[in-house]
């Protein structure tokens, strides 16, 4: 029920800002909202990236499917994979399920990827496979999975994602949002 209520609003309710670069990022999500491409949210700590990729879902034609999460910086490389393609019952030690991963659970819809710049090494060939193919092999499965899903990453720090993802969208620094909204002596 809360879902069909963030759903119904329109972006500018979820997204607060007075700058120009706010009313930019709105036009911006509202163009790559439209398309199907992988997008890459670029910005600061705390500047709303989330909320900028939860915008783009919700105004694209997969916003009735899920919008699915994952911040790659926050789940220890050793379990990243699995995370992310999921993996088969007895795959490695602990894996007593078989388990989906966030792509095959954002079917449909949406795959909010945060932090991708901190992704390992080793894992940005079979991550790049998936989406640029949109399949991927589950952790000790030998049958290719296909996904229909949409990828909108973020990162603060440069990696070769960025050089790679596009479209971008900058979301403006907290900082340069108070200074825009000051007036000429400094205040509010």
């Amino acid at each position: 029920m809360l879902e069909q209520t963030v759903i119904a609003h329109p972006v500018e309710n979820d997204i607060v800002g007075h700058s120009s670069a706010f009313a930019n990022v709105l036009n911006q999500v509202r163009i790559v909202a439209k398309s199907d491409s992988i997008t890459l949210i670029q910005g600061e700590t705390g500047t709303g990236k989330e909320v900028i990729a939860r915008a783009i879902h919700n105004q694209s034609l997969r916003s009735r499917g899920p919008f699915v999460k994952l911040n790659c910086a926050a789940i220890p490389s050793a379990l990243l994979e699995s995370e992310l393609f999921g993996h088969e019952r007895g795959a490695f030690t602990g894996a007593v399920t078989q388990t989906m991963g966030r792509f095959q659970q954002a079917d449909n819809g949406t795959l909010f990827l945060d932090e991708i710049g901190d992704l390992p090494l080793e894992l940005q060939p079979k991550l790049l496979r998936a989406l640029q193919e949109r399949e991927f092999e589950r952790l000790g499965c030998g049958r290719t999975i296909r996904v229909n899903v949409r990828v909108v990453a973020a990162m603060f720090r440069h990696s070769c994602f960025g050089r790679i993802l596009r479209p971008q969208i900058l979301s403006p620094s907290q900082q340069a949002d108070r200074q825009h909204s000051r007036g000429s002596d400094g205040m509010p």
